[in-house]
């Protein structure tokens, strides 16, 4: 089955939800940059997370990045989504890992490290891109992104994001959602929801049971009698390509190309997202040269 996203709305039009299966574009994830557990739920979580709020955006160029960066082994995680339900996104460390939590889940907020910033950036085709930040609270991303709504978007929100990883470290479940509160919530609406979501099982454990993302809507917070606005695919997908990286190539001058010439004879890009391999023969750098 395809990964994909339901945006709904109650009845009284006070609280929207996002609810995503997010399983293959996160085992696709793991696969390009062969992460290890910890490192496959981190990445995870942030490229379901990226995902949700990619499809708040209007616009059909309306790009958005979503970076961690903390001060665990794993570096910096940075994804980039987009109102299509495109998303894709790597980190810096993939094969760095940690001895699970007591309680046997791994431990993502170890990996990631809880001092440090979370920055999210939307491009929405204006002159400047909009930039919010805030400190990580916890490294374990969806504490953080609510941290994030409340401090930079003055949005209160719930967000869960999940990844069971299974014996073979492939991606069992993923998954997340994200409810906001809107304006004129009524008090006895937020605390039902503060119940609900203390006894909720996690998203990850919800999707390996089976339930489809209408489902959990359904089961979790049906007593609000959600409608289902829309219904969007999301997927793993990098936009690069060789025309893109001989543009990069240019804007680095004549002299920089001219310097790969002499020191190696060709040149070799590595697309950070997808890991895919451009090589430049010397006589294809010459020609950039003459083209620039």
């Amino acid at each position: 089955m395809k990964d994909y996203i339901i945006r709904g709305i109650n009845k009284d039009k006070t609280i929207r939800l996002f609810v995503a299966n997010s399983t293959n574009l996160v085992e696709k994830a793991r696969r390009i940059h062969n992460t290890s557990p910890t490192a496959t739920a981190a990445l995870g979580r942030a490229l379901t997370g990226a995902a949700i709020m990619g499809i708040t955006m209007k616009g059909e160029k309306d790009s958005l990045t979503f970076k961690i960066k903390g001060d665990g082994p794993i570096g910096d995680i940075v994804t980039v989504a987009n109102s299509k339900g495109e998303v894709k996104g790597y980190v810096d460390n993939p094969y760095a890992d940690i001895p699970s939590k007591p309680d046997g889940k791994l431990n993502v907020g170890g990996l990631v490290g809880k001092n440090g910033q979370l920055v999210v950036i939307r491009d929405l085709g204006l002159r400047e891109p909009y930039i919010g930040m805030a400190n990580l609270v916890s490294g374990e991303i969806a504490e953080d992104l609510v941290n994030y709504f409340y401090v930079s978007e003055q949005q209160p929100s719930a967000i869960n994001l999940g990844v069971l990883v299974d014996k073979d470290i492939s991606v069992k479940a993923a998954g997340g959602y994200m409810l906001q509160l809107l304006p004129d919530v009524a008090e006895e609406d937020i605390d039902r929801i503060e119940e609900i979501l203390s006894k909720a099982k996690p998203i990850s454990t919800l999707i390996d049971e089976g339930l489809t993302p209408e489902e959990v809507m359904e089961e979790l917070f049906g007593e609000f009698e959600m409608e289902i606005l829309e219904k969007k695919f999301i997927s793993f997908e990098c936009n690069c390509k060789r025309e893109k990286i001989e543009s990069m190539l240019q804007s680095l001058g004549k002299e920089e190309i001219e310097d790969m010439i002499k020191k190696d004879g060709k040149a070799e890009v590595i697309c950070h997202f997808c890991n895919s391999k451009y090589l430049f023969t010397e006589e294809d750098l010459h020609k950039l040269i003459n083209d620039n």
